[in-house]
């Protein structure tokens, strides 16, 4: 018999038993080892969440008893990002606990509506589950079904709390259907859980790695036809790097995945904590734009709506009626286009006036584009939730009216010169023209958002145009002090870019592909740094293995300490080349220098960016070689 849920009969019998102390309103959620009310506490007056045991599992004394002591257990624990449980309790022929109700949305809910979350988003989250567990493991306390379901997102704060502590052991003494569910989700399940042995803590980092990959990818490492293949792949073949799904997830932060997705417990963390600390070094320092960057963009943005006015309303009406009034003949529209040209040159004036405001205190086309590449990837999460789970039909049809337009302005524009007709074919050209471009600029924005690509405006001010737009803007400046969040790879190179520009032509033709070689040098020299951060992770990583029985894996990690000392005397070397190509355009622009002097020491600088690259080869196959090993 099927009754509606106001009727449904577990919901009955369970309110009768607690009736004057807890109103159930409705249904949260179910499994095979429980169903989740929301209720309200009739003495507090406050909303709570209870999960009651079914009646054919509370039937069997065994069980029913270990999920009591199991329920106390892990109503002991008592940490910021764990879900508080309340009471434990027994009323007629149940057994529930009573926890606090999180308003909120659980992980899996999150990432089924909204897809994969930004990494710095997702470390904060896998950081404060680690913290969870590692108090739990610390109290005795093994979860054995950490999974996205159980993670739940407080509204508001974002906080991340964890549920069903305990509640996993149940399945050992129970040989019912439905018990898998508590002995652990397959599609998150550890290896040894999988074969069937004693578990510990790490257990449960190796389900967080799988969490992990899965909010950062929205891919899960291992997929079958059934719970048996599943289980099997955890068992046997190893998890695809996380770097293969999410390539722009941060080096740190893939690496603690991939570690926490060990075949042997040994090669994870070691607990909570630890994966928590590199969790932490994962998560990246908020960058903050600095004010004259915010102020530019603030008012480059009025330009922007400036510009779309201009060009897009007013250029094609002019175009229109220019060329409707040259078809009537012996009408010259003078004053119409001097208003016209006038109009058409406030945005670009607008624009050179900010450019050089923003040159004039040290900023560049660098800061500008950093500052639209933070912005974009602080909003890009809203983004693809406004429109990336729209139809994508939406978007066919927005390609296709844009080109719909572009072919009627064709065929009108054409027209206009064959056929003499009383209609402003002209006219419709110039408006289809308007519209497609229009249509077109919606589809390739939406395109972008979906795929995670920096708009189009972002880089722009990054490639050449915006460099040319800046340093043309920046001529006739004084050289301002570089600003203070740059590298000094960065500064320097800015500092000697601009003086190369400043130089008379013949001079600039002579030291030819100068700016060329800058770019290199500061290539090479943020390349190094980079390299450094990670070889300082992958030594930190290696010790905890290298404590295996490995005489070549021991020799390896040696060398990638002695890499590391190689490492940072190159990146000295290459800031070196640059500050001495910059202090050789100082005395070439005070007259102390020669051209021939600059072409040598960039000789130098070439030669040192050469052997950087080789050494940077180098690094790289020593650590391939120590993951191999």
């Amino acid at each position: 018999m099927v009754f509606p849920p106001s009727l449904d009969p577990l919901f009955v019998a369970f309110q009768s038993a607690l009736a004057g102390r807890y109103s159930l309103e409705r249904e949260l959620g179910r499994g095979g080892m429980g169903v989740v009310y929301l209720a309200r506490e009739v003495r507090l007056d406050r909303l709570v969440a209870i999960k009651v045991l079914p009646p054919s599992l509370a039937a069997h004394a065994p069980l029913r008893e270990r999920f009591l002591r199991e329920a106390r257990m892990a109503a002991r624990l008592s940490q910021p990002n764990i879900i508080p449980i309340y009471a434990v309790d027994e009323a007629q022929d149940f057994v529930f606990y009573v926890m606090a109700y999180v308003n909120g949305e659980t992980l899996a809910h999150r990432i089924a509506t909204r897809g994969p979350l930004p990494a710095p988003e997702a470390a904060r989250i896998l950081r404060e589950v680690a913290w969870a567990l590692a108090y739990a493991h610390a109290q005795g306390v093994v979860h054995r079904d950490v999974k996205p379901e159980n993670i739940l997102l407080e509204q508001g704060t974002g906080r991340a709390l964890v549920a069903d502590f305990g509640i996993a052991r149940l399945a050992q003494a129970s040989g019912g259907t439905g018990v898998g569910e508590v002995l652990g989700t397959p599609d998150f399940m550890s290896p040894e859980q999988a074969s069937g042995e004693a578990v510990d803590g790490r257990s449960d980092l190796y389900s967080l790695g799988v969490v992990g990959y899965y909010v950062l990818s929205g891919k899960l490492p291992f997929e079958g036809p059934n719970a048996a293949a599943i289980m099997a792949k955890h068992l046997t073949v190893a998890a695809p790097p996380t770097t293969t799904v999410a390539p722009a997830v941060p080096r740190a932060l893939a690496q603690a995945m991939d570690r926490c997705l060990a075949k042997n417990p040994a090669e994870r963390f070691a607990s909570g904590e630890a994966l928590a600390e590199a969790l932490g070094d994962a998560l990246e320092v908020r960058r903050e734009t600095p004010v004259p960057v915010r102020v530019f963009l603030k008012r480059i943005k009025v330009v922007g709506i400036m510009g779309t006015y201009v060009y897009m309303v007013v250029l094609p009406t002019f175009i229109s009626r220019l060329l409707w009034m040259l078809g009537r003949g012996g009408q010259r529209p003078v004053i119409e286009l001097g208003i016209f040209m006038a109009l058409l040159a406030l945005p670009p004036l607008f624009t050179w006036r900010q450019l050089r405001r923003l040159a004039r205190v040290g900023y560049g086309a660098d800061d500008v584009a950093l500052a639209l590449k933070l912005a974009f990837e602080r909003r890009r999460e809203e983004m693809q939730f406004e429109y990336s789970h729209e139809p994508l039909v939406r978007d066919r049809v927005l390609s296709g009216m844009s080109v719909f337009c572009f072919g009627v302005a064709a065929v009108s524009g054409i027209a206009s010169r064959l056929l003499h007709t009383p209609y402003n074919l002209s006219g419709m050209a110039v408006a289809s023209a308007f519209f497609g471009v229009i249509l077109g600029g919606v589809a390739l924005f939406r395109r972008n958002v979906r795929l995670g690509r920096l708009p189009l405006w972002g880089r722009f001010w990054g490639g050449p145009v915006g460099r040319r737009l800046f340093r043309v803007a920046s001529m006739g400046l004084r050289i301002a002090a570089p600003a203070a969040n740059r590298p000094t790879e960065l500064a320097l190179g800015s500092v000697a870019e601009a003086l190369f520009h400043a130089l008379p032509r013949e001079t600039r033709r002579a030291l030819g592909d100068l700016p060329e070689v800058i770019k290199g040098l500061e290539a090479r020299a943020q390349q190094m740094r980079q390299r450094i951060e990670d070889l300082d992770r992958t030594i930190a990583e290696a010790g905890p293995v290298a404590r295996a029985p490995s005489g070549h894996r021991d020799a390896l990690v040696a060398d990638l300490g002695v890499a590391r000392e190689a490492a940072q005397t190159r990146l000295g070397e290459v800031v070196a080349a640059l500050e001495t190509i910059r202090l050789d355009l100082l005395r070439l622009r005070a007259g102390a220098g020669t051209v021939e002097s600059v072409t040598a020491d960039l000789t130098n600088a070439r030669e040192i960016g050469e052997q950087t690259e080789r050494l940077l080869a180098a690094q790289r196959e020593v650590e391939e070689a120590l993951h191999r090993g």
